[in-house]
């Protein structure tokens, strides 16, 4: 039975409006009926957006949870969904990690071996020091 209208969705989810409406539009909520042009909702859409919050959580973009909620063979499990995609984002995940490594390493080099007295000085030393890397 939809009962529930759009903003009752939104202050029981603490999504905007605007969110629930958007998510409609691209698919990872049903389009539901209205009753004098105002959506209703019945209970479920809050174990669908329950899905949604978690899935973003974890770092899923809405493409992803698209994916996880329809882009699947019907009747697949949701375990085997959360596996596919988990697996993928656990890569993705690891190479920001390794990336973000790099940064803070060449950040903390930089705090504790510049002795430039101009940033046209360290950008000399830095030049030098990318052109040695690349003939190594």
């Amino acid at each position: 039975m939809a009962s529930l209208t759009i903003s009752e969705v939104a202050k029981q989810t603490g999504l905007r409006t605007s969110a629930i409406r958007y998510y409609e539009e691209i698919g990872i909520l049903d389009s539901v009926e209205r009753v004098g042009g105002q959506r209703r909702y019945d209970r479920s859409v809050f174990y669908r957006l329950s899905i949604v919050q978690r899935a973003q959580q974890a770092g899923f973009t809405l493409d992803e949870i698209q994916e996880l909620l329809t882009g699947f063979v019907p009747g697949t499990p949701a375990p085997e969904r959360w596996k596919q995609l988990s697996s993928r984002k656990i890569k993705e995940l690891a190479a920001k990690m390794d990336e973000i490594q790099f940064m803070q390493s060449l950040l903390k080099d930089m705090m504790t071996n510049c002795q430039c007295d101009t940033l046209e000085t360290c950008g000399k030393c830095i030049f030098h020091q990318i052109h040695q890397q690349e003939q190594s």
